[in-house]
C-alpha cells in the first residue's frame, strides 16, 4: 500500500496553497518533466506532420467549401489523428506514475517508472472511451443552453477526466472501483473542483497561447499572410513540416504538457486528505482511543430531574 501522505502534493489546500504546491513541485522537477514531455511532445509533432492534410485545407480554402467532400476527407484523417491521441496518451500515462511515484521512490529512474506504469494504461482507455460515451450526452444536454451551457460540460468532463489515473494508480487496477471513486471524490468537492479546474485551465491556455504566438514568430510573414489570405494554404503545410517548427512547437508543448498530471494529483490529493480529516476513526486503527469519559454518558434532563 502506498504511503501517499508522504507524497509533496498531499494536502488539504486551498487554492493559494494548490497554486503554490502546483509550482513548487514544477520546478523541483523541472529538467525530467521537460525532457521526456520533449521527447514525446517531438514524436507526435513529427508523426502529425506526415499526415497529409492538403486536400482538406484545399476544400476548406475554396468560397464555397463542399460538406460532403469536407465530410469525405475528413474521415480518411480519424484513424491518424486517432493513433496520435493513443500514443499522447500512453506518454501521459508514464508522466502520471512518474509524478506519483518519484517523490515516494527515489531509487526508480523514469525508465523503470515507465515499465511499471504499463499495468494502467488498457484500463485507462477503456475507462476514457466509457466517459467519452456518457460525456457526448453532457456536451448535448450543454447545447440546450447555449455557450455557457457547453463551456461548463467540457469544464465538467475535463474536471472528471483529472481523478481518472491518480485514482487507479493509488487505489489499484480495477475499473469499477476507479470510476465509483472517481465519481465520489470529483462530486464531493464539486463547486471547488469546477472552479479550481477552470482557474488552472485558463492558466494553461493562456500560457499554451504565449508559447505558441512565440513559436510563430519565426514564420509570422507566412502565417499572417495565410490568414489574412485563406487561399494560400499550402505555406500552413510548410510551417507543420518545417524542423525548425517542430523542434520549438515541441519544446513550447513541453513547458506545459506536465501540467496536466500535476493538476490532477493536486485535486485527488485534496480530495483524499479532506476525506481522511472527515472520516471517524475505525475499531483497529492505531488513531483509535477509548477516553473514560466515553464509557460515562451524561445523564439528559429527564433522569436527573427523577433522581432529586
Amino acid at each position: 500500500m502506498l504511503e501517499i501522505t508522504n507524497h509533496p502534493l498531499y494536502k488539504k489546500h486551498d487554492i493559494d496553497s494548490a497554486m503554490n504546491s502546483f509550482w513548487a513541485f514544477y520546478k523541483s522537477r523541472f529538467l525530467t518533466l521537460f525532457i521526456f514531455s520533449f521527447a514525446m511532445s517531438l514524436i507526435i509533432q513529427y508523426g502529425a506532420s506526415l499526415i497529409d492534410t492538403k486536400d482538406l485545407q484545399d476544400i476548406m480554402a475554396n468560397k464555397n467549401p463542399d460538406p460532403l467532400a469536407l465530410l469525405e476527407k475528413a474521415k480518411k484523417l480519424i484513424v491518424p489523428f486517432l493513433i496520435l491521441t493513443v500514443v499522447s496518451l500512453f506518454f501521459s500515462n508514464i508522466l502520471h506514475y512518474y509524478i506519483l511515484m518519484k517523490p515516494l521512490d527515489a531509487s526508480k529512474n523514469i525508465i523503470v517508472l515507465a515499465a511499471e506504469s504499463l499495468k494502467y494504461f488498457i484500463p485507462y482507455l477503456i475507462i476514457l472511451i466509457i466517459l467519452a460515451f456518457f460525456g457526448s450526452f453532457a456536451i448535448i444536454a450543454g447545447f440546450l443552453v447555449f455557450v455557457v451551457g457547453v463551456i461548463f460540460s467540457l469544464i465538467y468532463l475535463m474536471m472528471i477526466s483529472f481523478f481518472i489515473l491518480p485514482v487507479m494508480m493509488t487505489e489499484g487496477i480495477n475499473i469499477g472501483n476507479t470510476i465509483i471513486r472517481t465519481a465520489r471524490l470529483s462530486h464531493r468537492n464539486f463547486w471547488a473542483n469546477i472552479g479550481w479546474t477552470s482557474v488552472f485551465l485558463i492558466l494553461f491556455i493562456v500560457i499554451a497561447l504565449i508559447i505558441s504566438t512565440l513559436v510563430m514568430l519565426p514564420f509570422t510573414g507566412t502565417f499572417l499572410k495565410t490568414v489574412f489570405n485563406p487561399g494560400e494554404a499550402k505555406p500552413i503545410l510548410d510551417i507543420a513540416s518545417n524542423p525548425l517548427y517542430i523542434f520549438l512547437s515541441a519544446a513550447g508543448n513541453a513547458l506545459v504538457f506536465p501540467f496536466i498530471p500535476i493538476i490532477g494529483f493536486l485535486l485527488y490529493f485534496n480530495g483524499r486528505a479532506r476525506e481522511e480529516v472527515t472520516k471517524p476513526p475505525s475499531y483497529g486503527d492505531e488513531n483509535y482511543r477509548v477516553s473514560v469519559d466515553d464509557l460515562y454518558a451524561k445523564p439528559t434532563r429527564k433522569e436527573d430531574e427523577e433522581t432529586r
